[in-house]
């Protein structure tokens, strides 16, 4: 895609824009939808199939907090297994200290 296609709008313009009538959805349409038409559709979906049979009744929404800055020392290793799973692994680093502090105030609560 070439940048020339490419447009950016802060949330105040888009709901500005919704207000004057600007919006191509359908809502009508979208607020008939039933929960069995929107199975239907995902199950339709090349996109969602390796989702469709995830159980998602334990998902935790998880709101991103505000990060902090330190300087921090970490076994060569463990930077070396986390750096080799890719972009994001400071991130995955810390989801699993996360998850370790879950699980302490747990235990102790």
């Amino acid at each position: 895609m070439s940048k020339e296609n490419i447009v950016r709008y802060t949330a105040e313009e888009i709901r500005e824009m919704v207000a004057r009538g600007e919006d191509r959805t359908d809502w009508a349409r979208v607020d008939a939808l039933t929960d069995a038409d929107i199975e239907r559709a995902m199950r339709d979906d090349p996109d969602w199939q390796d989702f469709m049979d995830i159980d998602w009744s334990k998902a935790v929404l998880v709101i991103p907090q505000k990060k902090k800055a330190i300087s921090i020392r970490l076994d060569e290793d463990i930077v070396d297994f986390f750096q080799a799973t890719g972009k994001g692994y400071q991130t995955r680093i810390n989801a699993v200290l996360r998850h370790f502090m879950t699980e302490q105030k747990q235990s102790k609560g």
